[in-house]
């Protein structure tokens, strides 16, 4: 909820799994190459494990998205299943039918034989992947030994893949076992992250989720303590950042000090002596429930005021937990009111840019452009004002965005112009805007190398007055040197360097030529 204050696209400590946030350290990579390695090599298992948060599953997830498209997966989530239920659930992921009377283990295992037949025919190849595998039964880890039997002349049909905490390796030393131990091919123990890699994880993760690259919100102090407090742990760490960054949004800063982080870390700790001998098994369950009722909590606290149309200044608490200061910091602080219609608002805009416009707005003269981002610092980059879009989750208003700082936005309303922290309007803009300016006559669309028309004319000509050149580079085909000369001017203003004219590169170009609308303020 406290990502777009720091400009972020997303929450970036989520626990939840998302193989673009996989943090390939060393070990990491080892684990990937491992896993590749055995899926190639064709039958047999591969065996993946590592304590309590370390990054197993993210790991296959990964793995499964490599996967050759010539691949099916059975994926077993629940493996406190006996045999049978084993092999009926295979059937179900793989798609092969059986009656209520085929419920047996000799035909559910010829069915499935048949099956992997069939895709071997077809050029298909077959993966089981096991999570949580540290709590299959005995009789069902003897059942999946007997899955690798089924087999060609020159070929294992059935890749296995188990998945599971330190205690499946154990468990597979046992002399019982020892057939089904010998048939792994590839195996791999994961363990935790050390210091240097505790603070590229958490850079990797603030730079997916969209964190502009000159700002640093963990210092190197604070680091090495997350790294203490969490002995390295992926999922720990993603908590401990999760409760800073809450902090420090709750506290309207924007760096993590040692207070916060100290904090962040108490709460921590007194939630896990809090979970008791019987839940410190499984810590993060009850945490993240907890944290899912608060949030509805913080959310109602955020909400209930908007739904009136109104902000209002939130009640005074005593609590010192950071996720209360933060529901209490998160409620808007003064009465706004907005533009019910948004061509009021676009009228009021108009205005403020010194434009001379109709009814609608939006005509031959001037285009308005819907658009969408999720951070303020993908909003500034436009560098003017523009149309928000704001809603209270039943109903839409408008408002213009005229400045931007660092906390503070700007406004123009129906009162005249107001500021506001961007940590309240933040839970009224929906990341849609609307940005209104004067198009060249001839623009319909984006254009690039080859084409022809007026609108190659007139771009080469806006160079020629940027570049105070007496002859464009240009005036009928968008030539080389024009598709050149567009990249030089996209790297230098911080586009995709693609030479293709769009929206974008038009309103950089504008800037460059009348620096007359930009928006106030910057990050």
């Amino acid at each position: 909820m406290y990502h777009r204050y720091f400009g972020l696209t997303e929450p970036p400590f989520s626990i939840a799994v998302d193989p673009r946030y996989l943090f390939m350290s060393a070990r990491h990579r080892d684990a990937l190459a491992h896993l590749l390695y055995g899926v190639g090599a064709g039958g047999g298992f591969i065996l993946l494990t590592g304590p309590v948060g370390t990054g197993k599953t993210t790991i296959t997830r990964s793995l499964l998205e490599q996967l050759p498209d010539n691949t099916d997966l059975a994926l077993v989530l629940n493996p406190s299943l006996n045999s049978l239920e084993l092999l009926a659930s295979i059937c179900d992921e793989l798609g092969i039918s059986y009656r209520q009377d085929e419920l047996q283990g000799k035909a559910l295992t010829d069915k499935i034989h048949q099956h992997l037949v069939d895709n071997f025919a077809r050029g298909r190849n077959t993966v089981l992947l096991i999570d949580e595998a540290q709590h299959l039964h005995f009789e069902t880890l003897e059942q999946i030994r007997l899955l690798t039997n089924l087999e060609t002349n020159t070929k294992k049909l059935l890749q296995i893949i188990l998945v599971g905490q330190p205690e499946l390796r154990s468990l597979l030393q046992k002399p019982e076992l020892s057939q089904l131990a010998q048939r792994i091919t590839a195996r791999f123990q994961l363990s935790t992250l050390n210091l240097a890699e505790t603070q590229a994880y958490i850079r990797h993760r603030l730079h997916i989720a969209g964190l502009p690259g000159n700002q640093n919100l963990f210092s190197p102090q604070i680091v090495k303590k997350i790294y203490q407090a969490s002995k390295g742990t992926p999922r720990v760490i993603n908590v401990l950042c999760d409760r800073m960054l809450l902090g420090c949004y709750g506290k309207n800063k924007t760096t993590i000090d040692k207070a916060i982080a100290q904090q962040a870390i108490n709460e921590i700790n007194d939630e896990e002596q809090a979970s008791g001998p019987v839940a410190s098994r499984w810590p993060w369950l009850k945490f993240s429930k907890a944290l899912a009722l608060v949030s509805l909590i913080i959310a109602a606290a955020v909400f209930a005021p908007q739904l009136q149309n109104r902000l209002t200044a939130p009640a005074t608490s005593h609590t010192t937990n950071t996720l209360a200061n933060a529901a209490i910091s998160a409620a808007p602080a003064k009465t706004i009111s907005w533009h019910q219609q948004d061509q009021a608002a676009l009228q009021q805009l108009a205005k403020h840019l010194g434009l001379t416009v109709g009814d609608p707005v939006c005509g031959s003269n001037f285009r308005c452009e819907a658009l969408r981002e999720n951070n303020w610092a993908a909003l500034a980059q436009y560098q003017r004002p523009v149309m928000l879009e704001l809603s209270d989750g039943q109903q839409y208003y408008y408002a213009n965005l005229i400045g931007l700082g660092q906390q503070q936005a700007s406004l123009l309303t129906p009162q005249g112009e107001t500021s506001l922290a961007l940590s309240e309007l933040a839970y009224l803009w929906t990341g849609n805007f609307t940005l209104l300016w004067q198009a060249p006559a001839s623009y319909s669309g984006p254009i690039g190398l080859g084409e022809q028309g007026p609108l190659v004319q007139w771009l080469g000509q806006q160079f020629a007055n940027l570049d105070q050149q007496s002859q464009p580079l240009s005036t009928q085909t968008f030539n080389r040197a024009l598709y050149q000369r567009v990249i030089l001017f996209q790297q230098s203003q911080g586009l995709t360097a693609d030479g293709v004219v769009g929206l974008k590169t038009l309103l950089k170009l504008e800037q460059q030529l009348q620096p007359t609308t930009l928006l106030e303020g910057s990050f």
